[in-house]
């Protein structure tokens, strides 16, 4: 075992969608500055980001429910779906930036135009859906929503699903055909392409075993190469984890006080795949339903359309799973571990807060595949056991922290940027919108962690991101100008083709 000792200016941790971004930034804004990446698997976007383990969703609040709350007068919150709307735009301007500037060739490679759905049953959730349609209708980032409770309307847009339904209950449907589906493996792929073209040194098969801070206040990663079992040492000014799940281990080993309380519970998804090429061509969408009362948000159920290599696939889901590992690839331990001194009172506080989020991750367990089908023909009525396979998605760590709101021990369902005061560190925490907002939460990095270089850099980031800085819910103009210039670039503006 030999000892190998680098100095560089800055280290990612893991070969995701979100390394991949902050590394194509970084490359863009200070391509003199010499980049790092160590991830542990064989190849990049393997774990959260790999098209099989998340839903490829570009997630812009078009069809996703639970972004719009209802308030107690009734009327439709809908703060949090512009929110994301806005986020996502900035992921099509840098893709489009990306594609402009020959980094990457083939959009049609990692997105593609599909409409985006949502559908409901029962009168009280038409009456929401409807409110919904109408707060977001005449909004800008929501131009060309279209609803209907017609039957023969729905039987258009969404055949498989209208096919055999007996039920008399009320029933409606909210399309919007600028939605999109993305495969963020191909994505994460494509960056590291592109960095790894620009003598960026990604290491593949090289684990992180350690982090610790060095006098001149330097970080030093001990990582291991698993190959040959030697040891290194690598110093950085600057440490990314983007670990997915393991950020939360290693943002532990970092000791900064940001770290302490600070737990992790991990949520594993099941997909049903369909095999039946048949049933595959009579769908074109991504449709969002309602999660059952008293289930989580990360449960919603959703029949989407996707495209993975280069081939048409349908799947429902997800199902919710448990495993006790933070990756899909990680330990048996992973959670008892994760468990300091520090964080065991925010974790015990949780554990007694979420009793009915245990108790629905055991019913979702011990779901048979028929359960599962059951559950599949409240979206496909007529949908048979042997054309769908069930398929292990990826893992999430779902963050917990005492929160003012929340209180101690509150379970977070979004994504969370943990950074040093000095900002010479920063982790990514959490799950859902994750990916479709990567460029967003490393712009949050790069204000957080290099304040002293945004006035610099803030030219080229407008260069790259137009809207950076603006509201494009408040800047109308802007928004058709870049949503329409983007969908250009990306290749949005193409019909797909219905079936395949």
């Amino acid at each position: 075992m030999s000892n190998v000792q680098n100095k560089t200016d800055v280290i990612l941790i893991g070969a995701g969608v979100m390394s991949a971004t902050l590394g194509s930034l970084l490359k863009e804004l200070a391509p003199e500055w010499e980049i790092k990446v160590f991830e542990k698997l064989d190849k990049a976007g393997e774990e959260s980001s790999n098209e099989w383990n998340n839903a490829g969703t570009g997630h812009a609040a078009l069809c996703e429910l639970n972004y719009t709350s209802e308030k107690p007068d009734g009327s439709i919150d809908v703060s949090k779906a512009i929110k994301i709307n806005e986020q996502f735009q900035e992921s099509r301007q840098f893709w489009s930036y990306l594609v402009d500037s020959k980094l990457i060739r083939n959009p049609q490679d990692f997105i593609r135009p599909l409409p985006h759905m949502s559908l409901v049953q029962g009168e009280q959730n038409v009456t929401f859906l409807k409110k919904r349609f109408e707060a977001l209708t005449d909004l800008p980032l929501f131009q060309g929503m279209e609803y209907s409770e017609d039957l023969e309307k729905l039987k258009e847009w969404i055949p498989l699903i209208m096919n055999g339904r007996t039920s008399d209950e009320p029933i409606a449907a909210t399309k919007i055909d600028s939605g999109t589906d993305v495969n963020f493996g191909a994505l994460t792929r494509l960056m590291f392409d592109h960095l790894q073209s620009e003598n960026v040194e990604v290491n593949y098969k090289h684990s992180v075993e350690d982090i610790n801070r060095t006098e001149d206040g330097s970080w030093e990663v001990k990582v291991k190469d698993i190959d040959n079992d030697n040891l290194e040492y690598h110093t950085a000014k600057f440490v990314f984890i983007g670990g997915g799940g393991g950020s939360l281990h290693l943002l532990q080993k970092t000791g900064i006080p940001e770290s302490k309380h600070i737990g992790g519970f991990p949520v594993s998804g099941l997909f049903m795949v369909c095999n039946n090429p048949e049933v595959i061509e009579q769908h074109h969408a991504k449709v969002y339903g309602k999660a059952k009362v008293g289930a989580p948000p990360m449960s919603v159920p959703h029949l989407d359309t996707r495209f993975i290599d280069n081939k048409q696939s349908l799947l429902f889901g997800p199902f919710a799973g448990f495993s006790p590992k933070f990756l899909k690839t990680g330990s048996m331990l992973d959670l008892v571990t994760s468990v300091k001194p520090n964080n065991v009172l925010t974790m015990l506080a949780a554990g007694a807060k979420e009793m009915s989020l245990t108790k629905y991750l055991v019913q979702q367990v011990m779901l048979s595949k028929e359960q599962r089908m059951e559950e599949l023909r409240e979206f496909i009525p007529n949908a048979k056991s042997e054309d769908w396979d069930l398929v292990v998605a990826g893992q999430r760590v779902q963050v917990i922290k005492d929160t003012e709101a929340g209180g101690k021990g509150t379970l977070q369902f979004g994504t969370e940027v943990v950074s040093s005061s000095d900002g010479s560190i920063a982790a990514l925490l959490g799950a859902s919108p994750g990916a479709s907002t990567a460029v967003h939460v490393m712009l949050e990095v790069l204000e957080k962690c290099f304040p002293e270089h945004m006035f610099k850099w803030e030219s080229k980031i407008k260069e790259m991101i137009p809207s950076f800085g603006m509201s494009l819910a408040d800047n109308p103009d802007l928004y058709f100008e870049i949503h329409n210039s983007t969908a250009e670039t990306l290749g949005l503006n193409k019909k797909e083709p219905a079936y395949n």
